[in-house]
């Protein structure tokens, strides 16, 4: 038998008394009333139907009538609860009008009004009707146990009933506590992924605009080359092919991670292949000189990442619009951070951030992302056009 323990999560079932409180809270109250006023008449008939009087005889009407009378507002404890309770209490202070009727408190609907009051009304109406009542129980009532007997039934049913508005208040607070978080939790997904899209946006832009840009670079230079110098021809073909296999490489690494293949997938390009991509620009005879001041030290993943794109737009950029003959990629190591430079002689239309193409932008935000900064603008020290950065080292 295979162990499904480990491949499915077995969610244990709620306690029955959980589960059946569910299920009570779920009938419909008006169902809940009706078989609870009910359940009071019986038990408030019960010594009337159970018994005979004293002399043989059956009991008076009027306890019947009483019985029923104090019991049925609980129907409508719900919506009126202050004028159930006044209606119960005054009705069941005339059961003993009559003689001939059984011998017992006729209490549960008021007890039941009581807690109803205790749960549902304000506090100064709640503490009121409880200070009435406990009174009147020591003052109207003639045996002092009956009195002391009658003061704790009520306060237990006071009691009861706000311990039940207490629990009903903790689990609106829990359950509004959840809807919250719950809503937070599906904001924060949406700008996960609204962040996950824009990172991938900048990736296949950065990808295919690098690889388009080399292979349009060298397919313009590549007739001419053919009549004038095969090997150059040869050497643009070479360019072009592996232009478009990079490209291809890293779109499948990309469309992997989305599909979340379980085939190892191959790490991003970060700042240690910055001289590759040096040298696979100088193929479209555009002269790139790569230079590294100070001691380099290991940076974090994201900045890494973020170098090797910022610089392989910067170049693309530089292929593009720029019409430059040389560009200087220059990297400098400080004490907290890392500086790199791009800058070209071409006489292009750049502008400076952040009003530029998207290109530009996506190389603000790569800075942004991990920490840093960015800035571009022409030179001023001469004809071209130049992408500072700074990256947390």
């Amino acid at each position: 038998m295979p162990d499904l323990a480990g491949k499915w999560d077995i969610v244990p079932e709620p306690p029955l008394v959980t589960v059946l409180r569910r299920r009570f809270r779920a009938l419909p109250p008006l169902l809940v009333d009706a078989a609870l006023t009910g359940a009071i008449t019986l038990a408030q008939l019960w010594p009337l139907m159970s018994s005979t009087s004293y002399f043989g005889v059956p009991w008076s009407w009027w306890g019947y009538v009483v019985a029923v009378a104090a019991s049925l507002p609980v129907l409508w404890r719900r919506r009126f609860p202050v004028t159930v309770l006044l209606t119960s209490l005054t009705v069941s202070g005339l059961y003993d009008l009559a003689d001939n009727v059984a011998d017992q408190p006729i209490w549960y609907g008021s007890l039941v009004a009581l807690y109803t009051v205790a749960a549902c009304s304000p506090r100064w109406v709640r503490v009121t009707a409880l200070t009435l009542m406990a009174g009147g129980m020591l003052v109207l009532v003639g045996s002092s146990e009956t009195a002391l007997r009658s003061t704790v039934l009520y306060v237990a049913a006071y009691a009861i009933g706000r311990a039940a508005a207490t629990s009903r208040a903790q689990a609106a607070a829990l359950e509004e506590r959840a809807a919250r978080l719950e809503r937070e939790r599906e904001m924060e997904a949406e700008r996960a992924a609204e962040r996950e899209r824009a990172r991938i946006a900048r990736d296949m832009h950065d990808i295919l605009a690098h690889a388009v840009s080399l292979m349009v670079v060298q397919a313009e230079a590549g007739p001419v080359a053919v009549r004038t110098n095969p090997a150059r021809a040869e050497a643009a073909f070479d360019a072009i092919a592996g232009a478009g296999r990079d490209a291809m490489v890293q779109l499948r690494r990309m469309l992997g991670a989305l599909k979340e293949e379980q085939a190892p997938l191959a790490p991003q390009p970060t700042i240690d292949e910055l001289p590759g991509l040096a040298d696979q620009v100088a193929n479209t005879g555009l002269q790139v000189v790569f230079e590294t001041v100070g001691e380099s030290r290991p940076l974090r993943p994201d900045c890494a990442v973020a170098a090797y794109r910022i610089t392989q737009e910067a170049l693309t950029n530089i292929v593009k619009h720029a019409g430059a003959t040389r560009a200087d990629i220059r990297l400098t190591w400080e004490d907290d951070a890392l500086m790199i430079d791009i800058t070209d002689d071409g006489e292009g239309s750049g502008l400076a951030l952040p009003p530029g193409g998207h290109g530009l932008i996506g190389v603000r935000e790569r800075a942004a992302s991990c920490g840093g900064a960015a800035t571009a603008g022409p030179r001023s020290d001469g004809p071209g056009f130049q992408v500072s950065v700074r990256l947390p080292a």
